[in-house]
């Protein structure tokens, strides 16, 4: 990015939730020999996302060992239940308490079994090529797949004041819905279309 001599890129891995529609936990399920939340944390830690945190709540005692060698601090929401908000919220404080200058940070699912290192990188790739009068107006990045816009997604630093003030169970999702399209882009990520919410989601993730 011209004119900017430090990008930092932080990261945040969602993996809060109960896995209520699912009925067992989400984070643990195992796909091509790796858990859902490894494999996400993988991921994460190997695009370059610095400083990166996961999100945890529910089982995160059994969890807490999936982040063993990577560059992914897990952290634990222990107000998990009140929805997806107090987890970004947790996780924005977080970096910026470790790294106050941050300048942007890229949200990820610990469900998108096929959202891969180069996936996020390429989020990374786009936000640090924009010249300074795009960055000016370019709020969010985000994962576009099934016709709409969600996460994966990175937020530039002029809308972490909003990313806090999330409540409930809203996420990230509400914030890209609601920001003037002139404000957002897009990568298409037809791979973060499938996420582990219900057993039919199982059953489609077993055939590939």
């Amino acid at each position: 990015m011209a004119g900017k001599e430090v990008v930092t890129i932080g990261g945040i891995l969602l993996a809060a939730g109960g896995s209520s529609r699912l009925g067992r936990p989400k984070q643990l399920v195992e796909f091509e020999g790796t858990t859902l939340l490894r494999r996400a944390a993988e991921a994460l830690s190997a695009s370059g996302c610095r400083p990166a945190v996961a999100v945890l709540g529910a089982e995160s005692e059994s969890s807490v060992s999936q982040f063993e060698g990577l560059a992914v601090l897990p952290i634990v929401n222990h107000q998990w239940a009140s929805g997806m908000s107090s987890s970004i919220v947790l996780g924005i404080a977080a970096l910026l308490d470790a790294e106050p200058a941050l300048s942007a940070v890229m949200i990820t699912l610990c469900d998108q079994p096929f959202v891969t290192t180069e996936i996020i990188s390429r989020f990374l790739l786009k936000y640090r090529s924009l010249s300074i009068s795009d960055i000016s107006r370019t709020s969010i990045i985000a994962a576009r797949y099934n016709g709409v816009l969600g996460v994966p997604s990175l937020f530039s630093s002029p809308v972490f004041e909003e990313l806090k003030q999330l409540t409930g169970d809203k996420g990230a999702r509400s914030l890209i819905r609601n920001a003037d399209p002139d404000t957002v882009k897009f990568i298409d990520v037809p791979e973060a279309a499938l996420d582990i919410d219900s057993p039919e989601d199982l059953r489609r993730l077993s055939t590939y």
